[in-house]
């Protein structure tokens, strides 16, 4: 499969179909992949989106680690399972990052997971590493003024510490995800930014990330009791642990993708009022 679509490809449509190859067996386990030079000329790219594709599908297991000017080897990853949403979210913001103009809708519980994959790639901004030309990030978040189904204390549903607790989690990690990047902006390192932050009244059942209008990360979440300090009080609760959720991604489904945009929107522009983080 030759494609020949110059800097229109991305790192991600290369590795899919360098992935889909190796699935299905055309390049079997053990195999030699051609050299970087040959997917060069194959996929009418740059030999920095050869690297960023191969990277990913080393990361994923499709690939030993290579030596220096040596082929990459085909390995299988384990199980082919999806990877924990701490490790998984970080990557493809970090992919999602080698973009000019980057765009992020997210709805999730508290950012945490946010916070933590963004970490890396502003780190590559300010260090000049990465130069994008725009930022746009949209986050919707539950509001935890309403009656949600969790987090909740076992012994008494009534029982709004926990979700005090949640409403303080919440402003502490949005504010920050808020302030990192607009201050890209203060400093010059990113011409335009933008950030806007949404609560609604729905309890989220998964966290959902749409990536650059291509690519859509989701990760179930799964209720658990567990043990948390509030007030200087430990609170037996029902609650979720997104950190460790396994993500699921789709970037070949465009149906998929655009029906996920579309979910996105029909909460942001109807359901969806601005978070007041002060």
């Amino acid at each position: 499969m030759s494609e020949q679509a110059g800097d229109l490809v991305s790192p991600d449509r290369v590795a899919d179909v360098l992935r889909e190859r190796i699935r299905s067996g055309e390049l079997p386990r053990h195999a030699k992949l051609p050299t970087q030079r040959a997917l060069v000329e194959e996929f009418g790219v740059n030999r920095t989106t050869v690297r960023q594709a191969l990277a990913v599908l080393e990361r994923e297991g499709y690939l030993s680690a290579r030596g220096r000017g040596a082929p990459a080897v085909v390995s299988s990853p384990a199980e082919d399972a999806p990877r924990p949403a701490g490790v998984e979210v970080a990557d493809r913001i970090a992919l999602a990052f080698q973009a000019d103009h980057i765009s992020i809708d997210a709805f999730c519980l508290t950012t945490e997971t946010l916070n933590a994959a963004l970490a890396a790639p502003l780190i590559a901004i300010s260090t000049g590493e990465l130069a994008p030309e725009s930022i746009s990030i949209r986050v919707m978040l539950p509001n935890p003024d309403a009656p949600l189904a969790y987090p909740r204390l076992i012994s008494d549903a009534a029982d709004r510490r926990p979700l005090l607790r949640l409403r303080r989690l919440t402003r502490t990690f949005a504010t920050s995800v808020r302030h990192q990047l607009t201050s890209l902006a203060e400093m010059g390192l990113v011409p335009k930014v933008d950030v806007e932050i949404r609560a609604v009244p729905i309890t989220p059942v998964q966290k959902v990330y749409l990536l650059n209008g291509t690519e859509v990360l989701t990760a179930y979440y799964q209720v658990v009791p567990r043990v948390v300090e509030y007030e200087q009080e430990q609170l037996e609760i029902y609650d979720v642990l997104g950190l460790n959720s396994k993500v699921f991604r789709s970037s070949s489904d465009t149906a998929f993708v655009e029906e996920s945009h579309q979910w996105f929107e029909s909460l942001w522009s109807t359901l969806a009022q601005p978070l007041t983080l002060g």
